[in-house]
């Protein structure tokens, strides 16, 4: 028994994930809502995606990162609710090795590819404001293509690494994941073999590739700050200022969520906060970024009264 037990964890073929619920009568209003939530995220994204190409005063590299950034959310919140979805409608937490790689990979790709265009954003504010002159030559069409493909290719880059430590594991001591998707933490911890070497790797992934666009975020505020400031007038404070509060709330909102459940799925045991700091980073943002810059930008709010009209 003890040789059939380890030959079963050494060749995995399938985890199990955690269910939001084992309650059979609340599976079917959890399923409701999160499918809700998750046609929410994808509609609010592709609205804004066809809100700046609709419109020629929205053709700026402002809105060219945010029409990247919409693309990233719908591919975010696809990684990993549509499968929780699934789950509980045919109450099954079942999945394959092959494919808690391939959601791991995905996952991994938008989530950094939102934190790279985050960057990006913030970089192209700084140049608006602190050097407005140069605007136009500094973020050029050609230069914002490239920055977004840097972005995609580090996103890829961080994936592929993970993928191969994944793909070093040959051993685990479980095969329950405790969260609803193939975290990469998480197949680390029920990991056997090499777990020290694969966590150092990790979070050396983790701080080039997360802290060093969060540091880049907060150069660029720290720069565009001391440039507000120096404004005289408190109309152009204002209208400085409210060029950046839309992106700002994201960047609160997405850092704020995705740092909680980093550091909850590496230092806490309890599956139940795993589960809400994930749901909080994978669906809540970014349903709620297509509001924030609806709600809090002038150009995009003008521009989806004027899709709503052409449409009526």
């Amino acid at each position: 028994m003890m040789n059939i037990k380890m030959q079963n964890i050494t060749h995995v073929s399938e985890f199990y994930l955690l269910r939001v619920s084992d309650d059979p009568e609340l599976q079917p209003i959890l399923c409701g809502l999160f499918l809700c939530m998750y046609l929410i995220s994808v509609l609010g994204n592709l609205l804004i995606i066809l809100t700046v190409i609709s419109d020629s005063h929205l053709h700026t590299p402002m809105y060219f990162f945010l029409s990247f950034l919409s693309l990233a959310d719908i591919g975010f919140i696809s990684s990993t609710v549509p499968n929780m979805v699934a789950d509980l409608q045919i109450h099954s937490s079942v999945i394959s090795f092959v494919g808690c790689l391939t959601q791991m990979s995905l996952f991994v790709t938008f989530a950094c590819m939102d934190s790279m265009l985050l960057t990006v954003m913030a970089y192209d504010r700084f140049v608006a404001i602190c050097h407005p002159l140069y605007y136009t030559i500094i973020m050029s069409p050609c230069r914002c293509g490239i920055l977004v493909l840097a972005s995609f290719l580090a996103s890829l880059f961080e994936s592929l690494l993970h993928n191969f430590i994944a793909l070093q594991l040959k051993c685990f001591k479980d095969v329950e994941i405790t969260n609803f998707f193939c975290h990469p933490s998480q197949l680390l911890r029920l990991a056997c073999n090499n777990t020290f070497n694969n966590s150092i790797l990790t979070y050396v992934i983790g701080i080039i590739l997360g802290v060093f666009p969060l540091s880049g975020i907060l150069v660029s505020y720290f720069k565009i700050i001391s440039s507000i400031l120096r404004i005289t007038s408190s109309g152009g404070r204002y209208k400085a200022f409210s060029t950046c509060g839309s992106h700002l709330a994201v960047v609160c909102l997405f850092y704020g969520t995705g740092l909680g459940e980093y550091f909850g799925s590496i230092l806490s045991r309890s599956s139940g906060n795993n589960v809400v700091a994930s749901l909080m980073y994978t669906v809540v943002t970014p349903m709620l970024n297509p509001f924030i810059y609806s709600l809090r930008n002038q150009d995009i709010g003008s521009s989806l009264k004027r899709l709503h009209l052409c449409v009526i």
